[in-house]
């Protein structure tokens, strides 16, 4: 099917008004997102440069009809990427066809027939976390020897117990602690700039109050994780923090075995939300603490019985038996065993 469009460059238009004015703005998405959407369209325009020979300066919405967005997961298969790598580029220009459509009228045919394309189906995976060995070890891994060190381990004790996101760590304040409420609680700012408060356990107040007589003696507004450039403080770049928990978990790695060769920001953030599940926290709770907006996020990610659980469980509700005679030695059980009827 044709879609006439009074001009052209339409497309071009409503592209830049998505990623620069409609994402930014009116989705309150980080830059990292939006530029994730913008590499999704880069891909697909790639796509339509390599398969059908559409230049940049030929694309219109025609393009976006759904035998070329069919054709587009099979490329996309064929430079073996990943199936939640193809659904998440699928979803972008969903959501872009979805704003153009909202746009103009005329384009609401175009996102229908976008929508009817199906996702692949994704192979479903355990939820990789450390083991509470494994996570210790990398929490005591910096010692107090330097003002690097004891800022670095504050940081990432703050980084698990608040499960938050790379991001949302590096752009805290001194504001975003409320030591004197009860219970302390700490504001994280998370995607779309969404607030949510996040309480804190005791003994992670005792260490943030003796970092901030360290680190923030006046009481100052100023980040909470800086380094001094010129003078002043500058906050930590989440490229900082990711190495400051690299190298944790390389000195960790020498005395404890547990410690996976890969440990990035969201394993912590992914351990601390098990840790709260398998101590018997609600859903609803960790949904709260992470900061997800549906409960089918928290569910997909957290919601499964670990072998251990389940093995617990098993061995909870298996009834006891007053004899502890082993019954298989008596004549009767015996044949009821050893035959076949």
């Amino acid at each position: 099917m044709k879609y006439k469009r009074k001009k052209d460059k339409d497309f071009w238009v409503l592209a830049r008004a998505y990623l620069h004015d409609y994402m930014p703005a009116v989705r309150n998405l980080s830059d990292k997102s939006v530029d994730a959407y913008k590499q999704s369209l880069k891909t697909y325009l790639a796509f339509l440069e390599e398969v059908k020979s559409l230049t940049e300066d030929q694309v219109t919405f025609d393009a976006f009809v759904r035998d070329n967005i069919q054709e587009y997961i099979t490329w996309l298969k064929g430079k073996d990427f990943a199936p939640k790598t193809i659904n998440l580029r699928l979803t972008a220009i969903r959501s872009f066809l979805k704003y153009c459509s909202e746009e103009d009228f005329e384009l609401r045919g175009v996102y229908t027939n976008a929508c009817s394309v199906r996702k692949l189906k994704e192979e479903k995976r355990p939820v990789e976390y450390l083991t509470p060995q494994a996570t210790s070890a990398i929490l005591a891994a910096y010692d107090s020897k330097t003002g690097k060190h004891r800022r670095n381990r504050m940081m990432l004790i703050l980084l698990y117990d608040s499960g938050a996101r790379v991001q949302e760590l590096s752009d805290l304040n001194v504001s975003s602690l409320h030591m004197d409420a009860p219970p302390p609680y700490i504001t994280l700012v998370g995607k779309g700039r969404k607030c949510r408060n996040v309480p804190l356990m005791a003994k992670t107040v005792k260490h943030l109050e003796i970092y901030l007589q360290e680190f923030h003696p006046a009481g100052n507004e100023a980040p909470l994780f800086y380094s001094l450039r010129d003078g002043k403080p500058h906050k930590l770049s989440t490229d900082s923090i990711s190495l400051a928990l690299k190298k944790a978990a390389d000195i960790a790695r020498e005395t404890c075995g547990n410690v996976p060769d890969n440990v990035y920001c969201h394993l912590m953030r992914k351990t601390r939300a098990m840790d709260l599940y398998k101590n018997g926290v609600p859903l609803p709770f960790i949904m709260q603490l992470l900061g997800h907006e549906s409960m089918s996020t928290t569910s997909g990610f957290y919601a499964f019985a670990t072998l251990e659980m389940m093995s617990e469980a098993i061995n909870k509700t298996a009834p006891k038996i007053g004899n502890d005679e082993k019954l298989w030695k008596k004549e009767a059980i015996r044949k009821a065993i050893y035959s076949l009827d």
